[in-house]
């Protein structure tokens, strides 16, 4: 997987991303973690480590997003968490699919066959059905878990969609702006595993109120 980079966001990760980035040594990838200068134990903890580090110049897990995928320079980048939540070993998956299929962009679920969470509470589960929902109705989207981001695409076409939302509605934003710009989508059955350590930086009322102005204003983007 030499044309592939993972952008890793990171904010309070101390306890999770060493053993995110131990976990990942026999894949060989290209990494760039995307963290805030301030966050000093979480940098000590990966000092060791093969990887690029940049530091936030805004705030906000969108910012980090759209700072590190510039900073890409393979044909494709993916969305990694640094709390030790995604699985490695799809990444081969997901990207056979998104070569073999010709796809721009492809979305993992943890709501299709075979997938699952054990990180999902009841809240979280209610927001993401109905936000996926809302998003084929609106948007004609084509993917089942709209706010998970475990996600591979063309590093090029998503620069070029010039997203903006500086924090968690960057994660309507992506899905939403290549399906209006004709990106062909689509995702693939993932299995979400409990967070390592650290909390939780979503909070489920005030991001989910958040997401759905997002969602709305971008009707008429």
């Amino acid at each position: 997987m030499k044309n592939l980079t993972l952008v890793i966001p990171a904010k309070e990760e101390k306890e999770s991303l060493p053993q995110v980035l131990n976990e990942l040594k026999k894949y060989k990838l290209k990494k760039i973690v995307v963290l805030e200068k301030k966050d000093i134990h979480t940098i000590k903890s990966i000092r060791n480590h093969s990887c690029t580090v940049l530091f936030q110049r805004k705030k906000g897990y969108g910012a980090a997003l759209i700072q590190g995928i510039k900073k890409v320079k393979t044909k494709y980048f993916c969305i990694f968490n640094a709390d030790g939540s995604f699985q490695p070993k799809e990444l081969r998956t997901m990207m056979n699919k998104i070569k073999n299929e010709k796809l721009d962009l492809i979305f993992g679920s943890r709501y299709e066959k075979g997938a699952g969470s054990d990180d999902d509470t009841l809240i979280t589960l209610v927001g993401n059905y109905f936000f996926s929902a809302l998003g084929k109705i609106l948007f004609k989207l084509n993917i089942s878990d709209i706010l998970y981001t475990y996600v591979i695409g063309d590093t090029v076409k998503v620069i070029n969609l010039n997203l903006k939302e500086q924090n968690f509605n960057y994660c309507v934003e992506l899905p939403i702006k290549a399906n209006k710009n004709n990106l062909k989508i689509s995702s693939i059955s993932s299995y979400e595993r409990p967070r390592i350590g650290g909390k939780k930086k979503v909070n489920a009322f005030r991001d989910g109120l958040s997401i759905l102005i997002c969602m709305l204003s971008l009707i008429i983007k």
